[in-house]
Order: C-alpha cells, then sequence, then structure tokens
C-alpha cells in the first residue's frame, strides 16, 4: 500500500468508474465515489492504492474519526478479499492516527456492501436523505486496542 501520486490520477479514476459502474443501475444514478475530484484527493494525500493498483481506498481523518470515503477493487478481483483488505489497512491506519474509530456511509441499496461492512464489524448509526434523491446508511466502528487478524494472509 501507498498514498497515490498524480502519476496514478487515471488508473484511479479508472478503477473507481469500473467498480461503481454496476451500481448505476442498481442505484438509479452515478454512485457519489464516481463525482468525486481524485486530484484533489489524491493532493490531498486521502487516496491510498495497492502496489499493483489494483483497488483503492479513501480515508479522511476527521476529529475522533477515520472517514472511509471509498473502497474501490478492480470489478476482475472481486470475491478475493481485496476489499477486506483495504478496511483492514484503514483499521491501521486510523490506529497509526490514533483514532478510535472508522465511519463510512454507503447508498441504501448497496446491500451487499452494507452485509459486508456488518460482517466486518461495523454497525448501522443511521441513515440520512442526501441531495440528488440519494439515500445513505451510515456505519461505525468502534476499534478495540489490538487490531483484528485479516482473514487473507499477509495483509496488507
Amino acid at each position: 500500500m501507498r498514498r497515490a501520486q498524480e502519476a496514478d490520477r487515471t488508473a484511479v479514476e479508472q478503477i473507481v468508474h469500473d467498480a461503481y459502474e454496476p451500481w448505476i443501475e442498481i442505484v438509479g444514478m452515478r454512485p457519489m465515489p464516481m463525482e468525486a475530484d481524485y486530484a484533489a484527493l489524491i493532493a490531498a494525500g486521502h487516496v491510498h492504492v495497492m502496489d499493483g493498483l489494483e483497488g483503492l481506498i479513501v480515508l479522511v481523518p476527521e476529529d475522533g474519526v477515520l472517514l472511509v470515503d471509498n473502497v474501490a477493487v478492480r470489478p476482475e478481483l472481486h470475491g478475493k478479499g481485496l476489499g477486506r483488505g483495504l478496511l483492514a489497512y484503514a483499521e491501521q491506519e486510523a490506529r497509526r492516527l490514533g483514532l478510535p474509530a472508522l465511519r463510512l456511509y454507503t447508498n441504501v441499496r448497496m446491500t451487499s456492501n452494507i452485509a459486508l461492512y456488518t460482517a466486518l464489524g461495523y454497525v448501522e448509526t443511521g441513515r440520512e436523505e442526501l441531495t440528488g434523491g440519494r439515500a445513505a446508511v451510515l456505519m461505525r466502528k468502534e476499534l478495540t486496542q489490538e487490531p483484528e487478524q485479516p482473514e487473507e494472509p499477509g495483509w496488507p
């Protein structure tokens, strides 16, 4: 894992596009990560990529929590545990920053993502209507003192 550089921006935008394009029909519009300003997010140091650009995670430190703003994996690699590995990396980053929790939000129609986050220990903290007819499920995970062992060997 490493922080994305400006030279990675095209690849980052392609990964996000490819990962979220299948959700357009389900959500009824382009998911919010497809609308993000990746040049600004990369410049701010918020985009973390896997060394081979198989996936990425956008992490934004906030007051007392680390926001997991986006997790995206190349579609041909779905189901291989990379998303779980990226979320385990987020936990490591939160601990490194001294933050006791992570938070994220996802579209209410992204039920498979909600199920994954729940399985990883995130709990729903609310629901919110967003602009443009979007509705989000808000989730949070309190971190334990000891990091949980990732399911995939060698992660991250």
